[in-house]
């Protein structure tokens, strides 16, 4: 069997260890993000959550992206497993288990809309609809042969694909689910519901960021060349410029250096470069984590003003930066860098608004696809469920304890409790 082979099966594996491994990121930042109340069960969610992910992906997810079918969608492949074929120099069953691993990262981002607020049930068939109707409709149209990729759309590891498909998911959540008790006054003005944990917030961040060398870095299905160390280094830049941009912009708006607006520039940075990463040069993914780092900051200002209530700010992060990255590359993209993963140069580089139109396309029928998708599927789940939302008892108490029956910090609730009922507040 051939070296090469080998050596990219193996770091392809690897690289899904990592993206497996931003689950845990996920389960810190949103429980850092949320109440002391909610911790438990957002941690217990995510995980049967990636359970439910993997099983449709085998069963429908992976066929409905990479079979055979026709532009809109693939038609074979279900149950998958076939351990004799090779896809994209690799063998068929390392690319499934890393294209996993991409599916499970995008319903997870679509649940920061649910947090603190929604049944445990609603989770679990909406982990179902998502895994079979959303993602992998989106993934084909652009990753799969799809009518986008026929196009030149440039998505190297997922902006569009996996971060502005869960947002819009997340979207349709916030909307339906209505914004959670005492977030917002009568007068408009909005509370801040303070996540319990920033260390974890920050320590979860840090995972995803390292997470990202898989989800990036793996996007180049191989160690040919070692062109993944080049998507390594944009990555890094574009991070550290987003995280830095973010501080001194919220510090310069409210004069006050914020924490997670810090984190969530960290995030914009890497969501932005995801489409990117491939195609442009470090000057350029400097300048497009700097834009993400700012945008993201207006961005939670301008959702918060129009009373919808993002938790985990997956809107912004995922969303408005996923939105940001992708057209990136329709400015920056370079002849060189284009030609060799797919499309055309960016304006800045004499390749006029072709690519940049192709892009926005990609952008608005993929965001309107799956908001309008995730937003049918939920209607009807709320008419099947009576009701998407807990009970506002329910919400008071958290859903640690009316959806599990224990809190995720026991000893810290029950003393917290005690001193209620010893001194009447």
């Amino acid at each position: 069997m051939d070296e090469m082979f080998l050596m990219n099966n193996v770091w392809i594996i690897v690289c899904f260890a990592l993206v497996l491994l931003m689950q845990g990121g996920f389960i810190l930042l949103e429980a850092g993000s949320t109440r002391m109340k909610n911790a438990g069960h957002i941690a217990g969610k995510t995980i049967f959550t990636v359970g439910i992910a993997s099983l449709v992906f085998w069963a429908v997810g992976y066929g409905f992206i990479y079979g055979e079918g026709n532009l809109f969608i693939g038609m074979s492949d279900f149950f998958y497993g076939d351990f004799e074929s090779t896809v994209d120099g690799l063998a068929g069953s390392v690319d499934f288990i890393f294209q996993l691993a991409f599916a499970a990262i995008a319903l997870t981002i679509a649940f920061g809309g649910f947090a603190e607020r929604a049944k445990l049930s609603v989770y679990i068939l909406f982990a179902i609809a998502f895994s079979a109707f959303i993602y992998p409709v989106v993934a084909h149209w652009i990753w799969g042969d799809g009518w986008l990729a026929g196009l030149g759309k440039q998505d190297f590891a997922g902006s569009t694909v996996v971060h502005l498909t869960g947002a819009m998911a997340a979207l349709a959540a916030t909307i339906i689910l209505k914004p959670r008790i005492g977030k917002f006054n009568s007068d408009g003005t909005s509370n801040n519901l303070a996540g319990h944990n920033q260390v974890y917030t920050a320590l979860g961040v840090l995972i995803l960021w390292v997470g990202w060398f898989g989800f990036n870095g793996g996007s180049t299905l191989g160690v040919d060349g070692a062109f993944f160390g080049y998507v390594a280094l944009t990555t890094q830049l574009a991070a550290a410029a987003g995280a830095i941009a973010a501080m001194f912009i919220v510090s310069a708006m409210t004069g006050r250096n914020d924490i997670p607006t810090m984190l969530n520039g960290a995030l914009a940075g890497l969501v932005a470069i995801t489409a990117s990463t491939a195609f442009v040069a470090p000057w350029a993914a400097v300048i497009i984590g700097v834009i993400a780092g700012l945008i993201v900051h207006f961005s939670m200002v301008f959702f918060d003003k129009a009373k919808i209530d993002d938790p985990i700010f997956a809107l912004s992060v995922h969303g408005v930066a996923g939105i940001w990255g992708t057209l990136s590359t329709g400015f920056f993209a370079t002849p060189d860098l284009a030609a060799m993963n797919g499309g055309l140069p960016g304006l800045f580089y004499g390749g006029g608004l072709t690519q940049l139109g192709v892009q926005f396309t990609g952008v608005a029928v993929s965001g309107l696809y799956a908001f309008a998708v995730a937003f049918i599927i939920l209607k009807v789940l709320d008419k099947v469920l009576g009701g998407l939302r807990v009970s506002e008892e329910e919400e008071l108490v958290g859903l640690d304890m009316s959806e599990h029956g224990s809190y995720g910090y026991p000893e810290n609730m029950e003393k917290a409790a005690d001193s209620v009922k010893k001194h009447g507040a």
